[in-house]
């Protein structure tokens, strides 16, 4: 039983998580705007990320040969498949909308759990899918011939898609014993994204002298650096480890909630910092998305519940929590 002190810290490091996270898309749009490719941006972070985690790599470095398809299946859609799609998305219409967009995911899970798991889902699961798409309805003003950039529209929903990937691989292995640890696989997905990304990105080509620059945030000058700094070490690093033991502090359901406000922090973050400006209706909208989705994934069926060895109690379920936790994405 987790006494009120761990929650209160764990409640505190689940809000510093969402946080973090929030803030990626507000230090990377500046980055693209000023001349890094969207691709470009994502493969910094995550290559930054991996060479801070090759320590916890190299400590969980049995599960290249335990788990190799989850962390390869990880690396492609959690990493570097969320990650490429979200900086592209927010390249070409506004951060708070494409994170909104995303958070259409939990919603998406409950597809997969009903048409392709072929498990029933709860009445209050299907409130939470259809607020969450009307939600989204209002997000993208769609009264007004979706006035939003189409590709941005749907590089945003492939990053939804992606991250719901996460969603069922996270779930393989779950309920086993010998559950591999989260922080694990985060390093080893980092790793395969990161050699994913430079493939696809090619980093050989970037320009490097605009990391030695300064880029716009709303007419104020920001080292270029400093907001890379901000995406690897802040919004990748610290995001992924803080939302890990955030969701062994408390359950993955009040986990989720607090995860919600990932897409509220990145969109006031956007709106102070970049001048991104909502209106009302989509503002309303996202409310109604966040709160959809978190019906959504608090009401979808858990699996049976068996006996567990002590020691892996808490981190057996905690693998899938994570997903609640706010990844990952962006």
């Amino acid at each position: 039983m987790r006494t009120s002190s761990g929650r209160s810290a764990g409640l505190g490091i689940a809000l510093g998580s969402a946080f973090a996270f929030g803030g990626s898309g507000v230090a990377a749009k500046p980055l693209i705007e000023a001349g890094l490719d969207p691709l470009h941006v994502v493969w910094l972070r995550v290559a930054g990320s991996a060479l801070l985690m090759l320590p916890l790599a190299w400590r969980h470095r049995a599960l290249v040969l335990r788990r190799p398809a989850l962390l390869a299946g990880f690396g492609l859609l959690a990493v570097a498949g969320v990650q490429a799609c979200y900086f592209a998305a927010i390249s070409r219409i506004p951060v708070g909308v494409a994170l909104l967009i995303e958070y259409l995911a939990p919603a998406l899970v409950l597809g997969w759990v009903r048409f392709v798991q072929r498990r029933p889902v709860t009445r209050a699961a299907v409130v939470g899918v259809v607020l969450a798409a009307a939600g989204l309805a209002c997000v993208v003003e769609v009264w007004a011939g979706l006035s939003f950039d189409v590709l941005g529209l749907l590089l945003a929903l492939g990053a939804a898609c992606c991250q719901v990937g996460y969603f069922v691989l996270s779930d393989q292995g779950g309920d086993s014993e010998d559950a591999p640890d989260p922080l694990g696989v985060i390093a080893y997905g980092l790793l395969v994204g990161a050699a994913v990304l430079t493939l696809v990105a090619r980093p050989w080509g970037m320009d490097w002298s605009l990391l030695a620059g300064r880029a716009d945030m709303s007419g104020t000058e920001v080292p270029a650096a400093l907001l890379l700094g901000w995406i690897v070490l802040i919004a990748t690093v610290l995001a992924y480890v803080t939302g890990v033991v955030s969701v062994r502090m408390l359950s993955p359901q009040v986990a989720g909630v607090v995860a919600c406000l990932e897409a509220v922090v990145a969109t006031v973050l956007a709106w102070v910092l970049l001048g991104e400006h909502l209106s009302a209706p989509q503002i309303a909208g996202g409310a109604v998305v966040l709160i959809g989705a978190f019906i959504a994934q608090s009401q979808a069926p858990k699996a049976p519940s068996g006996p567990v060895a002590e020691g892996g109690r808490e981190s057996v379920r905690d693998g899938v929590g994570e997903l609640s936790a706010g990844y990952p994405a962006p």
